[in-house]
């Protein structure tokens, strides 16, 4: 731990750097991979919970009965693959899609003969698909209301370059997080929905305090000529990286335990809605801040006159600096050969070469 803690003050200090804004091809690349294959995973569609579709959910209380026997006794009623869980008091909740004909009463009937339990333990209840469009459009206007706060909040307190940028990167975010969800085949429920939303604030979180550290270092740039805004936002991009990490991690663990423990080892399905949204889209939000946003604004930033001259005048000095320390070790290595020249031949290894004395420097030619 406590060299993780030296590698952060290095990293503050600029004693170490890693260059995420000069790598940002390499990091568009994988983010266009990824999000192709996201895209591949939405055009095979999600999979819809009985709340957007419609259709009818049966809870069934009896002692001892397990989900494969319930799925079982299902199966041989009706063939649409409804899908079956447990609930957290014991109970087995069973949903049949609106697509299957048959009716509530029917399956009751059936099933209360397949488990053997009388039909008054089975509670139905009937979905509507309306409900579920109408929390779908509630939600859409939801994310677009946010998407225009988030872009005048972070014009008004930066600038629209880092508006653009965060936009962008939340984007990323939603469509990573969507495919993935789509890919992996878990159903969409409200519980999705909610952890979408969630996800958003948390990415915008990570990309602002970034921001505000670049905004810092970038202040007054053009008065001076020694580094250009890609480098001086890179430099801020280092020194939030292990703040950036260390609040993943701390997110990423309790998700992780609900997603993997929760829903998987011990089997708590429901868990499983909300808790893979979160684990995608936090892990996409600390990569989307790092290696899409900081990038994707270094760029645009670069593009502007003045940010264009300041690369220029750096370019320049970067150019003499480095012809004078040439210069200056040729003259060196001149001294220290003609040193070792017998006496009257010194100089003559120089001109005969075609170098010349370092200006000012004295002869050694006695």
């Amino acid at each position: 731990m406590s060299r993780f803690s030296n590698l952060g003050h290095k990293l503050y200090q600029g004693e170490v750097s890693f260059d995420f804004v000069g790598r940002r091809k390499l990091w568009y690349s994988i983010s266009a991979v990824i999000v192709l294959i996201a895209g591949i995973g939405l055009a095979m569609g999600l999979h819809l919970g009985i709340e957007f579709k419609g259709g009818s959910v049966y809870t069934v209380s009896k002692p001892g009965l397990s989900v494969s026997q319930a799925q079982e006794a299902v199966d041989k009623i009706v063939s649409s693959h409804p899908l079956v869980q447990s609930t957290d008091n014991g109970k087995i909740r069973i949903q049949v899609s609106s697509e299957d004909k048959t009716t509530s009463s029917e399956f009751t009937g059936k099933l209360s003969q397949e488990i053997g339990v009388p039909v008054q333990d089975i509670d139905t209840q009937v979905i509507g698909p309306s409900w579920g469009e109408q929390i779908s459009n509630k939600a859409l206007t939801g994310l677009i209301i946010f998407m225009i706060l988030v872009t005048i909040y972070l014009a008004i307190a930066f600038e629209w370059r880092m508006a653009v940028a965060a936009l962008v990167a939340l984007i990323h975010d939603l469509l990573i997080t969507i495919g993935v969800y789509a890919l992996v085949g878990f159903e969409v429920t409200p519980g999705t929905v909610i952890g979408f939303l969630t996800i958003l604030g948390y990415s915008l979180y990570d990309t602002v305090v970034v921001f505000d550290t670049v905004k810092e270092n970038t202040k007054d740039l053009t008065k001076q000529n020694k580094l250009t805004y890609s480098e001086a936002a890179n430099a801020g991009l280092n020194q939030t990286l292990v703040r950036s990490l260390n609040t993943t991690v701390v997110a990423l663990l309790p998700v992780a335990a609900l997603l993997f423990i929760g829903g998987g080892l011990l089997g708590a399905g429901t868990l499983n809605d909300i808790s893979l949204a979160l684990f995608i889209g936090l892990a996409a939000g600390a990569y989307s801040s790092i290696c899409v946003a900081t990038p994707l604004l270094a760029q645009l930033k670069e593009e502007a006159p003045e940010m264009k001259a300041l690369a220029k005048r750096v370019a320049q000095r970067r150019a003499a600096d480095a012809k004078a320390a040439a210069a200056k070790e040729a003259g060196e290595v001149e001294e220290i050969a003609d040193e070792d020249l017998p006496a009257g031949m010194v100089g003559q290894r120089g001109r005969a070469a075609g170098t010349t004395r370092a200006k000012g420097r004295p002869s050694t030619k006695r």
